[in-house]
């Protein structure tokens, strides 16, 4: 197997996972739009939650987007370098292109609209706290996901136990918060309970969470423009040589 055979087949394999991939991603973007009850549909029954936040509703439609995208992408890959078609490679190359000058873009205005984001984050959280204090313990999909978010993050309320202080939950249970926010020796769960300052709130696990895998999601966010770089390169030489071999 010489050179060009070699890109032919680099090629084929790693497009074909890119196509797998895609399929995944499109079927958890139907799931999302077609589950009434996931976090999705919870969000946007939040009340005074912010008016960007509706945005956020949109996430299905933006993951049926990319998986139908990663689909084309894999498809032209695979079947450019089998059938050695030079308008294929050359669309894929396109595509590519585009796919990393708009990802490029969009770090950009990450760095630059932070503090934007910033502000939504604070103005989603009142309205989180606002919606545990009116319908944990009354509502059952409210009290469900948060039930759930805190024993899997082992995490307590948005910021933290104060959060569910005249809560529904809190009045029926005299004055207790969830036993996701004491620890498991704790028999009754108050603010004075051991251990209940020591379970933090779930938004700043995450966002502790985040700022601990900064490097990860850099190092991983380089390595996918790295890896678009060498298919956007590999397409190039295959087309040339097709089209070389052509003439």
């Amino acid at each position: 197997m010489g050179c060009f055979g070699f890109l032919k087949v680099m090629m084929f394999v790693f497009n074909g996972i890119i196509f797998l991939a895609g399929g995944a991603i499109l079927g958890v973007g139907i799931w999302v739009k077609v589950d009434s009850g996931s976090i999705i549909g919870f969000l946007g029954k939040i009340d005074n939650a912010p008016d960007e936040l509706t945005q956020v509703l949109n996430v299905g439609y933006l993951l049926i987007a990319i998986g139908a995208l990663l689909l084309v992408i894999g498809f032209l890959g695979c079947c450019g370098a089998v059938r050695e078609s030079t308008c294929m490679l050359l669309l894929f190359f396109i595509i590519v292109l585009v796919v990393f000058i708009a990802e490029v873009a969009g770090a950009v205005v990450i760095l630059v609209f932070r503090p934007w984001a910033d502000e939504l984050l604070t103005k989603f959280g009142t309205a989180a706290v606002k919606s545990i204090k009116k319908d944990y313990g009354e509502n059952a999909d409210v009290t469900g996901l948060w039930n759930t978010t805190m024993s899997n993050l082992h995490c307590c309320g948005f910021y933290n136990s104060s959060d569910f202080t005249d809560s529904p939950y809190y009045k029926q249970h005299g004055n207790q918060y969830p036993p996701q926010c004491c620890l498991a020796t704790a028999s009754v769960c108050n603010q004075s309970a051991d251990g209940v300052a020591m379970i933090p709130g779930c938004f700043p696990k995450i966002k502790k969470l985040i700022e601990d895998n900064t490097v990860v999601i850099v190092g991983v966010a380089l390595g996918i423009a790295a890896l678009e770089i060498c298919a956007m390169a590999v397409s190039m030489i295959l087309y040339c040589r097709i089209q070389s071999r052509g003439h």
